[in-house]
């Protein structure tokens, strides 16, 4: 058996189009490209605002073995009774330690124990979260050192690609990979670090690709025009899958090769 996990991440899945086509597309993608781990961000499953239990169920039965979320995760009320009975659904590590559930979780494959971390930036966020420049590396050497689990991967939610990049390069050596979420937008900046951490800030979203950010474009508009508030539903139509598929040598837990997925589906 090879020591390379093959791990696919999926950015911030938007609304009923996005939940529908991950569903669709998991089985077959995990077959095609013989992925051993997948983890994908639901925090936005729920209408654009947070995940039901249902979805993260859902998700799971078709092949997701981690959801992260991040500064929505409480925008559903039933999510924090259900965190501390499923530690396969994370919220942001660095969330004060009375918060329901848990911001990290390691799981057993075939290839060995893998490791997956979320942290939330600060940088133009809500300012609950703890500084996760000092939680982040310091729960990676905490998983490393006494869990012995060497591949770790990590979900950055944070808004200013400044503060990933420099996440990233905090984590490096420490994590596999670390890949941020949240601006819905996949940047093009997939690379590993000397230390040998992948690093995306952005894996972009799950949802309809004639949007804004996974929005009605109209509404949007509407809303910048007139600076009042207005809703913003999900819009509608060919949904853009994004994320990246990361290779790790499971006995270093150092990345092989990052690879940035951005996959147009069609009605």
């Amino acid at each position: 058996m090879s020591d390379t996990l093959h791990l696919l991440f999926l950015g911030d899945i938007v609304g009923t189009p996005g939940r529908d086509a991950v569903i669709d597309f998991l089985p077959k993608i995990k077959k095609e490209r013989g992925l051993d781990f997948i983890v994908v961000n639901g925090e936005n499953v729920a209408a654009g605002k947070g995940i039901h239990p249902k979805h993260a169920i859902d998700l799971m039965r078709a092949g997701a073995n981690v959801i992260t979320t991040g500064d929505h995760v409480w925008d559903q009320r039933d999510l924090a009774e259900f965190l501390p009975d499923e530690p396969r659904v994370l919220r942001p590590y660095n969330y004060e330690k009375s918060s329901p559930g848990s911001g990290s979780v390691i799981l057993e494959t075939p290839k060995g124990k893998v490791a997956v971390m979320q942290l939330q930036g600060r940088t133009f966020m809500q300012p609950a979260a703890q500084n996760p420049f000092h939680h982040g590396p310091k729960e990676a050497k905490r998983i490393r050192e006494e869990e012995g689990v060497m591949a770790i991967f990590c979900d950055f939610h944070a808004e200013a690609t400044s503060e990933k990049v420099a996440f990233s390069r905090a984590m490096d050596g420490i994590a596999s990979a670390v890949v941020g979420t949240h601006t819905h937008i996949q940047t093009a900046d997939e690379r590993i670090f000397p230390g040998g951490t992948a690093h995306l800030a952005d894996a972009g979203m799950c949802g309809p690709d004639n949007s804004v950010i996974g929005r009605d474009v109209e509404s949007v508009l509407w809303r910048f025009l007139n600076c009042m508030p207005t809703r913003l539903p999900i819009a509608k139509g060919p949904v853009r899958l994004c994320g990246a598929f990361i290779d790790i040598d499971m006995k270093t837990g150092k990345a092989l090769k990052i690879e940035r997925l951005s996959h147009l589906i069609q009605e």
